[in-house]
């Protein structure tokens, strides 16, 4: 402060000064930084262009991967073939049966280096005679109820009769007393999440209505089940799928209404709460059978015990055809086997097509069984099971490393608009190769329409665009290409 009061202009010269060298000490540094960023930039961009020059060949076989899928129709054709001669393919049934004599046939048709069967133990259930549902009013009336038998349920046994209790939610079924389900039809109707983008979401957070519900109302003393379809639409349509019981809990019948039988029922139950439905279910658990996987095999030219599967799964439910759910996908992995035969793999592509995804699993389970024996190195599987729609990325379950390593690809799906490459692969066959192979991939489908006729009579082949199964094929196909050339 003295200084200031005996000279201060020579203080403010000093403070500019001292300014303007902060500044510049500022300007400098920030320069310095900008310089570090543009040569990292500089980096990236040669890394890239890197990258892409190292990726121009793989671009050039996948255009003619995606012209050869794109300009032949045979898939189209034996699309046709499945649905319309042998239609829908009950684990097993006589036309699951029928399909594994097809699909071998048309395997080796393509002249790979071998095709043969696995056999594996699967269930049999059947449907019996339709369904039926009434709900009886206070007045005595019968009201018809869309519904089917959900698969592996027990019957009925005749008419069963009993008064019925909605419930929207675990939480609600958890707290009502044991004396209020007691001897009631627990009816599920919490509804899929219109809210979500992805429609899958919305099923996988629904879904346990439907597996789980028959063992929690049984618990609580209910004597049959009603859910509501898995659907965001709004139709007459019930849909069908696996439903789950335990050893030492009581089956009892399992059902699945439409979702405006559903919405019916739950408008009565508002201004009736005791309301009456009748439900007759003739279906049947048969003794388990034998059926087979379909497997067909080109070996690798130079590293033939590196194994890259592709799949999807031949059962279907019985309402329908079995088009989309997995019609398309035993199609897509015939004609991915054409078009890599041609290529001439360095590592081995095997297709597999696997029974019983539908209700239990056992054909994927015991190919794993039998590739975790083996002294082949799985490399990866890939399945198709997203009902044949347009395809817009994979899911991929791998290691950090690996999955980055396939990430390295996607600039060559950018211009097929096949846009990304996600986590939580979603193939129930290849899930139980987890920890056996490098890495599980699921095509990835647009899903808007997919849960409209999921597991539902309107599963016909009629549902299925020719251009949209070819786009998934030459997707798939391009994948295996590039895992058969470069490996994990």
């Amino acid at each position: 402060m003295l200084l200031y009061n005996k000279n201060p202009f020579r203080i403010l010269v000093l403070a500019a000064f001292v300014s303007v060298d902060i500044i510049t000490n500022t300007v400098l540094a920030q320069s310095k930084v900008t310089l570090a960023q543009s040569k990292v930039t500089l980096a990236q961009s040669k890394v890239t262009l890197a990258r892409q020059n190292a990726l121009v060949p793989d671009s050039i076989v996948i255009r003619k991967i995606y012209e050869s899928a794109l300009t032949t129709h045979q898939s189209y054709d034996n699309l046709r073939y499945l649905t319309h001669k042998i239609g829908g393919r009950l684990s097993g049934s006589n036309q699951e049966a029928q399909a594994v004599v097809w699909i071998k046939s048309l395997l080796e048709q393509l002249g790979l280096d071998s095709v043969y069967l696995q056999a594996v133990t699967v269930p049999h259930w059947v449907r019996g005679i339709k369904e039926k549902a009434r709900l009886i009013t206070t007045e005595g009336k019968a009201i018809r109820l869309d519904v089917c038998a959900l698969g592996g349920s027990v019957a009925t046994h005749g008419k069963l009769r009993a008064r019925v209790i909605e419930i929207k939610s675990w939480a609600e079924l958890a707290a009502l007393p044991e004396q209020q389900i007691k001897g009631k039809i627990v009816f599920f109707n919490r509804p899929m999440d219109p809210s979500n983008v992805e429609v899958f979401e919305s099923y996988l957070e629904a879904v346990d209505q439907r597996n789980r519900g028959a063992i929690a109302a049984a618990k609580r003393g209910a004597v049959g089940t009603l859910v509501r379809s898995l659907t965001l639409a709004k139709d007459d349509l019930p849909h069908t799928g696996a439903v789950s019981y335990e050893e030492k809990t009581k089956k009892i019948p399992a059902a699945a209404l439409s979702t405006n039988s559903a919405d019916k029922l739950s408008q009565a139950l508002q201004t009736t709460p005791n309301l009456v439905v009748e439900l007759e279910m003739n279906c049947q658990q048969l003794p388990d059978i034998q059926s087979f996987n379909v497997i067909g095999q080109i070996t690798g030219s130079t590293y033939p015990t590196e194994i890259l599967t592709v799949g999807a799964h031949i059962d279907s439910w019985d309402l329908a055809e079995g088009a989309s759910d997995d019609g398309t996908g035993i199609v897509q992995t015939i004609e991915v086997m054409r078009i890599i035969k041609d290529l001439h793999p360095e590592r081995t592509v095997r297709a597999v097509l696997y029974v019983n995804e539908e209700s239990g699993a056992s054909g994927g389970l015991k190919y794993a069984e039998l590739a975790k024996l083996s002294p082949e190195k799985q490399l990866a599987a890939i399945e198709s099971d997203a009902g044949g729609f347009t395809p817009k990325g994979f899911r991929i379950d791998a290691s950090p490393e690996v999955a980055e390593h396939i990430r390295t690809w996607d600039m060559l799906f950018k211009p097929y608009q096949v846009e990304w490459m996600k986590p939580n692969q979603r193939g129930i066959d290849i899930a139980p190769l987890k920890g056996i192979a490098k890495a599980l991939i699921s095509l990835d489908c647009d899903d808007q329409r997919f849960f409209d006729i999921h597991h539902t009579a309107a599963d016909t082949f009629d549902k299925i665009n020719r251009r949209e199964l070819q786009l998934g094929t030459a997707a798939m196909a391009s994948l295996c290409y590039l895992l058969s050339k470069h490996g994990l």
